[in-house]
C-alpha cells in the first residue's frame, strides 16, 4: 500500500470516531474562521463543495457566502470522475448524487465555470506546511487544479480540515498543487504556495 493510500487510512479513520457533536460544533468555528478570510470576503465568486458524513462542515459557510451575495459554485460529478459545476441555490436545492454527495438540482455551466472563481474550497484529508494537500483519491480536484494552472487562472486554494489533520509531510506526486490557506478549529495557516 501507497504512503498516501496508508495515510488517507489513518486519516479516515480519525474521522469516524468523531461524534455528530463533534463535526456540528468544527464546522461552525470553520464556518467563522474562513468567512473572515480576505481570500473568501473579497470574493465575488467561490467554488466550493457541500460536505457529507464526518467531513470538516462547509453548509453553514455556504449559505453565509450567498447572504454576502457571493455567487457559490458547487461541484457536480461527472462519470469520467471530472467535475461540472451548478449555482447553488439554497440547501433545499439539493440533491443526492452518486457516492453518498450532495449536488445542485440546477443548470449546469461546465467544467470550464471554475475558472470564474476568486477562490476555490477544496475538500481534502491533510495539508502539510508546504501547502501540499492529501484528497481521497478520486483525481477529481486534481483535474480541477490542472485546468485552473492551464488557464493561468490563480484563485486563493482553501482547505478546511480539523487541527490533527495538519501534518508534518504529505507525500506528493508530480501533478500534485500546493494550497494558499489552511482553516482549522484552532487556526488559520498560509502555506508557502507563491506565485499567486
Amino acid at each position: 500500500m501507497s504512503r498516501k493510500a496508508l495515510l488517507r487510512r489513518e486519516l479516515l479513520a480519525a474521522r469516524r470516531l468523531l461524534t455528530r457533536e463533534d463535526v456540528e460544533n468544527a464546522a461552525v468555528v470553520l464556518s467563522r474562521r474562513a468567512l473572515d478570510l480576505p481570500e473568501l470576503s473579497g470574493a465575488r465568486t467561490v467554488a466550493a463543495y457541500v460536505s457529507v458524513g464526518s467531513e470538516p462542515g462547509t453548509r453553514a459557510l455556504l449559505d453565509a457566502l450567498r447572504g454576502r451575495g457571493v455567487r457559490v459554485l458547487l461541484p457536480v460529478l461527472l462519470a469520467d470522475n471530472d467535475l461540472d459545476w451548478a449555482p447553488y441555490e439554497g440547501a433545499d436545492r439539493l440533491v443526492r448524487a452518486g457516492r453518498g454527495l450532495l449536488e445542485p438540482d440546477g443548470g449546469r455551466l461546465g467544467p470550464e465555470a471554475v475558472l470564474e472563481a476568486d477562490a476555490v474550497l477544496l475538500p481534502g484529508l491533510a495539508v502539510d506546511g508546504r501547502g501540499m494537500r492529501l484528497g481521497r483519491g478520486g483525481g477529481s480536484y486534481d483535474r480541477v487544479l490542472a485546468r485552473l494552472a492551464a488557464a493561468g487562472a490563480s484563485p486563493a486554494l482553501v482547505v478546511l480540515l480539523y487541527d490533527d489533520e495538519v501534518v508534518a509531510r504529505v507525500p506528493e506526486e508530480p501533478h500534485d498543487h500546493p494550497v494558499d490557506v489552511v482553516v482549522t478549529p484552532a487556526m488559520t495557516r498560509r502555506t508557502g504556495r507563491q506565485g499567486r
